[in-house]
């Protein structure tokens, strides 16, 4: 799928580009499956600033997107949908039960298509099963880690994890990240691929179109006077010179581990550090 490159009658539209809209197929969702988005602007249920350069940009409704799909599940693809909280497109299903959900629209999904999850389900791109019934080999995506959770792994447009070996009641799963993890035989992963792929090639070109992401504007701390930053100050332009590079207060921002007490690194069999060493 391409992506669409507009003429340079602004300076802004000289390196702009937007995916193209050749796959979806309405523009208008359901109303059953979209809820009023309330804009948080980064802050917690206290009201503190926990994400910062959030804030502003255009409303939007959230999509309640079904990442189980675990039962004995048949339905058809009715409609490929674009969905404003994800870089993935989303896929609008009518089961047998005549009820309407929406999934993850994966790589060369088409309308009409029939999709089915659970034990049952054929071994065939788009279909959801546990990882005891995937060969081995495969590219999966939308990835349980607990059972009955729904999937939490390869979620992103053009994300899929390979499955590398099966251990006991265990998967070997090797993740976008280059991490290979283990994940319970029982948990549930879609075959194929996410769609969306030349989502990575788009070009924001503007500020004014981050804005209305809701993303503000981000100073570097280079240009901060000394006491806003720890890399600010500096006479001559020696901004933070020696020093390692740090968070606005002072904590270690490269090579510090931030990962504590974690009971899921045992199931981490190569992290992805060390699969970027070679």
């Amino acid at each position: 799928m391409a992506v669409k490159t507009y003429k340079p009658v602004t300076p802004a539209r000289r390196g702009m580009t937007t995916p193209s809209t050749d796959e979806i197929t309405t523009k208008k969702p359901l109303r059953s499956l979209i809820v009023a988005k309330k804009r948080l602007s980064g802050r917690n249920n206290q009201g503190r600033i926990t994400v910062r350069h959030r804030g502003g940009g255009a409303k939007s409704y959230y999509r309640l997107v079904d990442f189980k799909l675990n039962d004995s599940f048949e339905g058809i693809i009715e409609h490929i949908e674009y969905d404003p909280g994800r870089s993935a497109h989303i896929a609008r299903v009518k089961g047998k039960d005549d009820k309407h959900r929406y999934i993850l629209a994966g790589n060369n999904m088409k309308i009409g298509q029939k999709i089915h999850g659970g034990n049952e389900a054929p071994i065939s791109s788009h279909n959801r099963m546990p990882l005891e019934k995937i060969p081995v080999g495969s590219f999966i995506y939308n990835i349980e880690l607990s059972k009955n959770r729904g999937g939490q792994l390869a979620r992103s447009a053009g994300a899929y994890a390979q499955l590398m070996a099966k251990e006991g009641s265990y998967a070997n799963v090797r993740l976008p990240s280059g991490e290979v993890r283990l994940v319970n035989l029982a948990c549930y992963a879609t075959i194929g691929s996410v769609g969306n792929v030349s989502h990575q090639n788009v070009k924001i070109g503007s500020a004014g179109r981050k804005r209305r992401m809701g993303r503000r504007p981000q100073v570097r701390g280079k240009v901060m006077n000394a006491v806003d930053h720890p890399h600010g100050g500096g006479d001559g332009g020696a901004h933070g010179v020696g020093r390692n590079p740090k968070t606005p207060w002072g904590q270690k921002a490269l090579g510090y581990k931030t990962r504590r007490r974690k009971s899921s690194n045992k199931l981490i069999v190569r992290s992805r550090h060390m699969s970027k060493r070679k």
